[in-house]
């Protein structure tokens, strides 16, 4: 599929990209091939694609895995792609939003246990959703998503650049961007580049994270006050005494005069442990 022949098939299906839904569609096929080859998959893959559109990526995972589980919330895509790319191949499309799908149900019930997840995400959900695919009870082995290049920027970022979603990631897995993709790759093209990121999700949370739900309460509650220190932006965000806050920060050996976006998840963990554990 090319820029060319893209508009006819969504023309021939009364079909258009919608703003709303925020599709624009990767048709470079350089591109295409550096996230499948960034997936490294086998035969023996199962993989979730998140929001295949007209599937051109779709039709190059079904080429390399044993078998593509589709999610698609247009409806106005499914009846596409079930006509023009699942005929001959292993691609099963789901119609729903992936921010509402059990993905443990989702690969469970098709009898397996491991998948890895694909995804070009628009990007108005690409937090919510890298936060519902790296949460959920049944995590994927490997996430490569296509996102908007500041957002790429801003996952891989470390101290002393640090943001929530850098830490709502890393918890999870080590990212890197593999490469840059132009807007000029899309169809319709946004007006921001992109960048595809890969994810190795680790087994367990980093750090040895054991309450995820407060650790998250407590990182929100540093972020939440841009350019405040610690000990204020925690205690307004955590509604506790700045006492207990200075308590726990000395606790974790962490000034309470730095800045969230400087903290090492190690610090993190350190810091949301002393908080439970209610050091005074």
């Amino acid at each position: 599929m090319d820029r060319e022949s893209l508009p006819a098939l969504l023309k021939r299906h009364g079909l258009w990209a919608r703003k709303s839904l925020g599709q624009h569609f990767l048709l470079d096929n350089a591109a295409l091939d550096k996230i499948v080859a960034a997936a490294e998959l086998t035969p023996d893959d199962t993989v979730v694609e998140i929001g295949p559109g007209p599937g051109p990526l779709t039709r190059k995972l079904a080429d390399a895995a044993g078998r593509v589980i589709a999610v698609e919330l247009d409806e106005r895509m499914v009846d596409l792609l079930r006509a023009e790319v699942t005929p001959g191949r292993a691609v099963e499309v789901v119609q729903g939003d992936i921010l509402q799908t059990d993905l443990r149900d989702l690969v469970t019930s098709r009898g397996a246990s491991r998948y890895k997840v694909v995804a070009n995400l628009p990007y108005y959900i690409t937090s919510a959703a890298l936060r519902h695919i790296l949460e959920a009870s049944l995590p994927p082995t490997r996430v490569v998503v296509l996102v908007q290049r500041e957002v790429a920027e801003r996952i891989v970022a470390r101290p002393p650049d640090m943001s929530l979603l850098a830490v709502s990631v890393q918890l999870f897995g080590a990212p890197r961007i593999v490469a840059r993709v132009p807007a000029g790759a899309f169809y319709p093209p946004p007006k921001v580049d992109s960048a595809i990121v890969r994810l190795g999700v680790y087994p367990q949370p980093a750090e040895d994270v054991t309450d995820v739900v407060g650790f998250f309460e407590v990182t929100r509650a540093g972020f939440g006050q841009k350019r405040k220190q610690l000990r204020n932006s925690l205690s307004q965000g955590l509604r506790r005494p700045a006492a207990d806050i200075d308590a726990a920060l000395r606790a974790a050996a962490i000034d309470p005069t730095r800045r969230a976006e400087t903290l090492t998840l190690a610090e993190w963990s350190r810091l949301q442990q002393a908080l439970a554990s209610g050091v005074t």
